[in-house]
């Protein structure tokens, strides 16, 4: 079962968040797809091998596709999402990506994006996976209760799994303790 960022906010946001998707979407249609513009950073989260995509081209790709997508929050100055970008560069996180719509965000640079993809918090590094129709992926999280959304960030086992249980493969195994969480 999915969660809907409807369920997480208020009427107001509800209709802010329905708008911005229409209009990703209209503009998906509308316009002949472009070569993608690299975010900020990507080149350090393997860029050479993961496509990733800014907030807008994500979700005009997702709709297009149907392919469900991955965003990923981060800061320069943070030191655990510098240690959580070396999980990327792993061999079977790679080939996960690639069932993915792939959005890396800088939280500093897009604010009323880190803002407007907060379901349970701003806090980074955070992962979070949706459905091509923008749909939370309530089962698919980390271990970490208080924050859901943080993965292990040195090792990339976690996130391999997440990737396959949000591309239909394997259900969510229960939580053992707590390790390697992100500290800010």
């Amino acid at each position: 079962m999915s969660m809907s960022l409807r369920t997480l906010v208020g009427p107001s946001c509800q209709r802010t968040i329905a708008a911005a998707f229409a209009l990703l979407a209209w503009g998906a249609m509308a316009q002949a797809p472009a070569a993608p513009r690299a975010p900020n950073l990507a080149e350090a989260w393997n860029g050479a091998e993961i496509e990733w995509r800014d907030v807008g081209p994500g979700i005009r790709e997702a709709t297009r596709t149907g392919k469900p997508l991955v965003m990923v929050f981060h800061a320069e100055w943070c030191k655990a999402c510098r240690r959580y970008r070396e999980v990327w560069k792993d061999p079977g996180v790679v080939a996960g990506s690639r069932n993915f719509v792939m959005v890396l965000v800088d939280v500093d640079r897009r604010p009323q994006d880190n803002g407007a993809f907060a379901p349970d918090g701003t806090y980074i590094p955070r992962t979070i996976f949706y459905s091509a129709e923008g749909e939370v992926m309530k089962h698919v999280r980390g271990k970490d209760p208080e924050f859901p959304h943080t993965i292990d960030i040195e090792d990339p086992t976690e996130l391999r799994t997440l990737m396959e249980q949000a591309s239909g493969g394997t259900p969510p195994a229960p939580a053992p303790e707590l390790e390697r969480r992100a500290s800010n």
